[in-house]
């Protein structure tokens, strides 16, 4: 069975993100979509409420788990039996970073393989950050994210 991870903050999950994992989910006949406890990053919700968010947001993609973990990805791919991360490419600016982090895992395990997977051209310009920025300034989330993440931004946020 060819099994892969998707791994993010996922702060929170947008539309991009859901395409992403739909195209990993077609390549793959398991896909694990990992959320990232990042005790070092400031972030919007907690993890079990991301990791609730991804699940309903990927409740409709059969061969779909969503799970979080703690420390190096590449170990806890290893732990896993997992030889595939998954990484989703919006634009070129995120090349840069993306390609340092694939080379860096792959010099801590060279057996684990990274893939690139870019979302629709509509979702391209969409971030977790951004989404953050635009829901905390009385915005329209909804555009950019699933209902139940523009629902769970306006009662984290509340009306601005």
């Amino acid at each position: 069975m060819k099994e892969a991870i998707y791994a993010g903050t996922f702060d929170p999950v947008t539309c991009g993100h859901v395409d992403v994992a739909e195209r990993a989910a077609h390549v793959f006949d398991r896909l694990t979509v990992a959320v990232a406890e990042d005790p070092a990053k400031t972030l919007l919700f907690p993890v079990e409420e991301r990791m609730a968010l991804a699940r309903e947001s990927l409740a409709h993609l059969d061969n779909v788990e969503v799970t979080s973990f703690s420390g190096l990805l590449v170990d806890w791919a290893r732990a896993r039996g997992v030889h595939t991360l998954i990484r989703g490419l919006r634009a070129f600016s995120d090349f840069e970073y993306e390609f340092q982090m694939a080379l860096t895992n792959r010099k801590l395990a060279p057996d684990i393989e990274t893939l690139f997977l870019m979302p629709n051209e509509d979702f391209s310009y969409v971030s977790s950050s951004m989404v953050r920025e635009i829901a905390s300034l009385g915005g329209e989330a909804q555009k950019f994210v699933p209902a139940a993440v523009a629902d769970a931004l306006r009662r984290r946020l509340g009306p601005r």
